[in-house]
């Protein structure tokens, strides 16, 4: 009996050339025909589609995919991008066109197979799964295609219906003669219930298109995420992913698993949306959640066609970008802090238990795996507030031209003393997240004087990125009672330039 198992070519074809070969002593040999019939079986082993799984990451500024081997984890070929604009309509706004989403997501996916196709490469696709961002919030209509575009994940307009949240709270169970906690405790995840709660996360949000887009919000029949947007339109399917419901709906990321027909609502925060008057969310919000690795669905036939993939290729269920960086970073575990750099920056602890305190967010029960909790630090601008600097130092320069690499300014930039010769800036462009939530932070640049040229305003981003990151890193830690043995990055910030003294 002969068990075939996968061969690479190499060995594969030595292997034939040994059992074909003399033996080197008497000996039984094998007969002919089952030499021939084992041969023909490795060449066609050697030979087959290699199977791949293909990653897609739907990030602030362009959605990306690549194809990896699915028994190594190799990446096959390489990643392919691409990028969709987003909108300012005014201060503290930011928009995006969920059309634009799909519409790359279909470029980047088939830059990505034919990238791994090179070369005559047989390629399998086994299986599809997608993370995205987090907090950004859709409405679709009955058709579930979108009423308006896209409340971005940093759209802070909700600051207003962020903070009447907490006082509605305060003053229901005050009224009850309850604490806060005790009378809403899906608030917990709140700095322990002692609030303010963030305009990023979906029920602010939601509130707002209810109270400002009246029509909009009748007309919804679905308030989404980017994650099920996505999802829905190459599966046909509306789900949620237990991760987003965890860490920005206010649900319980493990009841909410359990819920079916009998109590569709399990996990949900009822108490909450009826003192806001929000009860007729939960009728818009996906009725199915489900966690990260679990299977939404196949492709659509129009899905297939549109990413050139087989029908019914497995789509699973994936969740926020950064949390998703946790599992792959290897930091869902004790003492190890996981820091997703980009747009913004996300600092990540796992906890023993769902506890919380002021100056984090969370602990989130059943997140980012269903048998974990874990607390967060974030900023809100980050690499965006770099990105920003560069733009605005390089001018105007027009259709085609180039703005200033990265690379000069920050050589420029090493050349200033620490301190950026009294230069000081904060980086609270868009909201400050955590140690203190305050959507309606503003950045600023403080000390100015004639002296100060492109590279100190450069330098002093990156310097209030950084203070911003202790400050984030150390309220974690006091937050939590843990303190963190390693701290691993990822994202734009991990690599590239050479640090700044």
């Amino acid at each position: 009996n002969i068990k075939l198992t996968h061969f690479p070519p190499l060995p594969a074809r030595h292997l034939i050339i040994m059992m074909a070969s003399p033996p080197s002593r008497p000996g039984p040999r094998l007969p002919p025909l089952l030499l021939l019939v084992v041969s023909l079986l490795l060449r066609a082993a050697a030979s087959s589609p290699r199977r791949v799984v293909i990653g897609v990451d739907g990030g602030t500024e362009s959605i990306r995919a690549c194809c990896f081997d699915a028994e190594t984890g190799a990446v096959v070929g390489s990643s392919s991008a691409a990028a969709y604009a987003t909108s300012h309509p005014r201060a503290g706004w930011a928009e995006q066109s969920p059309e634009d989403w799909y519409a790359c997501l279909r470029s980047a996916v088939g830059g990505a197979v034919a990238s791994a196709r090179e070369g005559g490469t047989a390629v399998e696709v086994l299986a599809l799964c997608a993370d995205t961002t987090c907090c950004s919030v859709v409405a679709l209509g009955a058709d579930r295609e979108p009423l308006r575009p896209c409340l971005l994940w940093m759209d802070a307009r909700s600051a207003g219906q962020a903070a009447r949240i907490v006082d509605a709270a305060r003053s229901e169970a005050g009224d009850a003669g309850r604490t806060v906690l005790e009378a809403f405790p899906e608030l917990r995840v709140n700095s322990n219930g002692e609030g303010p709660i963030s305009a990023e996360w979906l029920l602010p949000k939601s509130m707002w298109i209810k109270e400002n887009e009246p029509e909009v919000w009748e007309r919804a029949e679905v308030i989404c995420e980017y994650q099920d947007y996505i999802n829905h339109k190459l599966t046909g399917r509306m789900v949620a992913s237990s991760c987003n419901a965890a860490v920005r709906w206010h649900h319980d990321g493990r009841r909410v698993l359990l819920a079916d027909e009998s109590d569709p609502n399990l996990g949900r925060p009822m108490r909450l949306l009826e003192a806001l008057g929000m009860e007729d969310l939960a009728d818009k919000l996906p009725r199915t959640t489900l966690a990260m690795g679990d299977v939404v669905g196949g492709l659509t036939r129009e899905a297939a066609e549109d990413l050139g993939l087989e029908e019914g290729t497995p789509v699973v269920q994936g969740g926020p970008d950064a949390f998703v960086g946790m599992i792959g970073l290897g930091t869902v575990k004790p003492n190890s802090i996981c820091l997703i750099t980009g747009s913004s920056h996300l600092h990540c602890l796992v906890t023993p238990s769902a506890t919380s305190a002021p100056g984090t967010w969370g602990a989130y029960r059943g997140a980012p795996l269903s048998h974990l909790n874990f607390s967060e630090g974030g900023q809100s601008s980050t690499g965006s507030l770099v990105r920003w600097v560069r733009d605005l130092v390089s001018g105007d320069v027009g259709d085609g031209g180039e703005k200033i690499p990265y690379g000069q300014l920050d050589e420029e930039a090493s050349r200033i003393e620490p301190g950026c010769d009294g230069l000081v800036a904060l980086e609270t462009w868009q909201g400050s997240r955590t140690p203190v939530t305050d959507a309606r932070a503003r950045g600023a640049f403080v000390g100015l004087t004639l002296s100060h040229g492109r590279a100190h305003l450069f330098r002093s981003v990156l310097e209030a990125v950084c203070y911003g990151t202790r400050a984030c890193l150390e309220g974690l830690e006091d937050a939590s009672g843990t303190e963190a043995d390693e701290v691993v990055v990822a994202g734009g910030g991990a690599g590239g330039a050479p640090p700044l003294p």
